[in-house]
């Protein structure tokens, strides 16, 4: 698996295929193995012709660990992505992100326009303006002694999921804390890329979809059928809208 610095930074990174630059962000305690390989986006988009790209974000995966919450910042990782595509030689790309990936994704269409050509924000709806991440209680959780010693349900969901992927739990605890930011209404207003915000119906972590479409300069909607916010990811019904809208796209 390749390998590169984003400033000082071991990241993980692959790169698969030909033809137009897709890049997948993967979502928080994820991997881009997890995420993207495993429900079978590598496989869909590069079937479809395009070249996919997909990193394990900081403290992820096969990635960098780091315990200070400053260090995740979504800004800082929007910076990682970016700074990706500049490794690979790449002005920009397609960026599709699922949850705290669609958050990187917002921060690297707001910071780096020119190398977005178009977004893909699933599973993250008016969340990435009024509401800041998972609660602190998963935090709370990652550090807990064991799994046993968790009583909150969105906390043992998260816990578990990071206990069955061997994840390092301080390192995650350190990612909750410190991704944290929202965008303003006005900065949502400024991206002026084709969006598209993919949501489970029953998707409880995400937000709505239509109010922050209706913020986007350019925005458009996908209802993911009686999906929540976990299985949404690799639901056909996302994968058949994602490649829709990169044909639409100008």
């Amino acid at each position: 698996m390749p390998h590169f610095s984003s400033d000082g930074v071991d990241i993980a990174y692959l790169d698969q295929g030909a033809g137009e630059p897709v890049l997948l962000i993967h979502g928080f305690a994820s991997t881009k193995e997890i995420n993207w390989v495993g429900p079978s986006w590598t496989k869909t988009l590069t079937e479809a012709g395009y070249r996919v790209i997909a990193f394990d974000h900081r403290g992820h995966g096969e990635s960098e660990k780091l315990y200070d919450p400053a260090l995740y910042d979504t800004r800082v990782m929007a910076e990682d992505a970016h700074r990706l595509l500049r490794h690979l030689g790449l002005d920009r790309a397609d960026v599709i992100g699922y949850s705290m990936g669609a958050r990187v994704a917002a921060q690297m269409a707001l910071h780096f326009p020119h190398a977005v050509r178009s977004a893909i924000f699933g599973g993250l709806g008016i969340h990435l303006v009024e509401g800041a991440g998972l609660p602190q209680t998963v935090a709370d959780a990652l550090e807990a002694p064991s799994l046993d010693d968790v009583t909150d349900p969105m906390g043992r969901m998260f816990r578990a999921f990071a206990d069955a992927n061997k994840a390092d739990l301080r390192a995650l605890a350190a990612c909750i804390r410190g991704s944290r930011q929202v965008l303003s209404r006005e900065e949502v207003g400024r991206i002026f890329q084709p969006v598209m915000v993919a949501i489970g119906t029953r998707d409880a972590v995400a937000g709505a979809a239509a109010p922050l479409v209706a913020l986007l300069p350019d925005g458009t909607q996908l209802d993911i059928p009686n999906r929540d916010h976990n299985p949404a990811v690799g639901d056909k019904v996302f994968k058949q809208g994602a490649l829709d809208f990169l044909k639409s796209r100008p």
